[in-house]
């Protein structure tokens, strides 16, 4: 399942202000479901990546985001569900985090992003 891309700012916006995250020490997952989740044959999962100025210079913070592209690239398809936008928020360690640490960072907030259900998904308490 090809992974699409998240590139304009409301896009994001929505994620962080109507989502759900998980954070882990190498990276920050916020997750939300879109609308076209509800149909039998939703779209793929699509993804943004973002790095502040807390990351370092703009060397440091386009290196950071290859990083979490590459694995992105590679773990979304198996764990991210459809109809869902993610985006992968480097923190400042994303650069100094071995990369099989950081993969397994992102494989955690994955999984335990799929199994916390989103506010309006939870069941009504009584």
């Amino acid at each position: 399942m090809p992974v699409g891309r998240l590139k304009r700012r409301p896009e994001f916006l929505r994620v962080a202000g109507e989502g759900r995250k998980w954070v882990t020490p190498g990276l920050i997952v916020q997750a939300r479901a879109r609308a076209d989740a509800a149909h039998a044959d939703p779209a793929p999962p699509r993804v943004g990546f973002t790095a502040s100025r807390r990351v370092g210079n703009a060397v440091s913070r386009n290196r950071a985001r290859r990083r979490l592209r590459a694995l992105a690239d590679r773990l979304v398809p198996r764990l991210g569900l459809a109809g869902h936008d993610y985006v992968i928020v480097a923190r400042a360690a994303t650069l100094r985090r071995p990369h099989p640490a950081l993969a397994q960072d992102l494989a955690d907030a994955l999984e335990r992003l799929r199994e916390r259900p989103q506010a309006d998904e939870r069941k009504p308490r009584r």
